[in-house]
């Protein structure tokens, strides 16, 4: 027998209103909806291989054997410490940063102030000129360098000996000029930092200048009392990626010196080496492990950076 519903079952069906869904959620789901390419695509390729990387740095593992894969516990690690060309690379690595690192930061402050002045003429067609270089592939431009920097026939070197210098350094050959030559190289990019600064420069407070002129401060005074505190912020960013840029040195000392890191191994970076490990004899457990000790020293650095960071670098509206 059929049911028949009450009045009070069929008021509390009418009664009952559907439940709406809020901007907020309809936003917050179409925000994840467009969000999964990347999250997928993040889990897959970035996150699971940065797992299984540090699962490899505790085995034994070849790729010509992938199935005799043997955990081998600190093994690697004490490898690590204990192999003299990984110890070198490192040495390397870090003696480059050491040189590299105050003109990567200072210049395109410089060129930045120098862009900037008012006194200038044709500013953008020298921001453009800066900037250029940027944009030239790594392959092509370390190429051209390679032919400037030619030790018998690069330009450079002519223009040395036209001003009188008799024996003019062979800066891709000697293993005391392969750094300063990569140093160049590098002052080739910094366009992209030199622009970041300028905008920054550009938006400091003229007030700031005004009142620094009033108080007596000349314009040597006012660059370190107004510009650099103001534009601090741009040069820890620039400083970060850096130090993080120079951790991953890899492309120009290898198509440079062809992956040999010559002379006397005054090019061969510690990522050369990692590189050379594991996809070269195909000792991936040992290449996870040089990997993993790399990133922490990023890591690391980087922290050091932020808590000192809290000296030097001035925020708008911080203490």
């Amino acid at each position: 027998m059929t049911s028949v519903p009450t009045p009070l079952r069929a008021e509390r069906a009418i009664a009952r209103p559907r439940r709406e869904v809020s901007i907020y959620e309809q936003q917050k789901r179409w925000g994840w909806i467009f969000l999964s390419p990347w999250l997928i695509g993040f889990f897959i390729f970035t996150f699971v291989p940065i797992v299984a990387s540090l699962i490899f740095s505790f085995t034994d593992f070849y790729l010509t054997r992938p199935n005799e894969i043997k955990f081998v516990g600190l093994n690697n690690w004490i490898k690590l410490f204990n192999d003299p060309l990984a110890i070198n690379a490192l040495r390397v690595t870090f003696g480059f940063a050491i040189l590299s690192l105050p003109v990567a930061i200072a210049l395109p402050v410089l060129l930045a102030s120098l862009l900037n002045s008012k006194y200038l003429i044709g500013k953008p067609f020298f921001r453009l000129l800066f900037y250029l270089p940027y944009m030239v592939p790594a392959i092509s431009g370390i190429f051209i360098w390679q032919a400037f920097l030619n030790g018998q026939t690069g330009w450079l070197n002519r223009l040395l000996r036209l001003m009188g210098v008799v024996e003019p350094p062979n800066w891709l050959g000697h293993e005391f000029w392969i750094a300063p030559a990569m140093v160049l190289m590098g002052v080739w990019g910094v366009g992209n930092a030199m622009l970041i600064t300028l905008a920054t420069l550009q938006g400091v407070p003229q007030e700031l200048y005004d009142a620094a002129k009033v108080d007596g401060a000349d314009a040597v005074t006012a660059f370190f009392k107004v510009t650099l505190p103001m534009i601090s912020p741009v040069i820890f960013y620039n400083l970060i990626l850096s130090v993080i840029g120079l951790l991953q040195f890899f492309v120009v000392p290898y198509v440079l010196t062809r992956g040999t890191g010559n002379p006397n191994g005054a090019a061969y970076f510690f990522n050369m080496h990692l590189y050379r490990t594991a996809f070269l004899f195909q000792d991936m457990g040992y290449g996870a492990t040089m990997a993993w000790f790399i990133f922490l020293i990023a890591i690391g650095l980087t922290v050091i950076l932020f808590t000192t960071s809290r000296r030097w670098v001035y925020y708008a509206g911080g203490e």
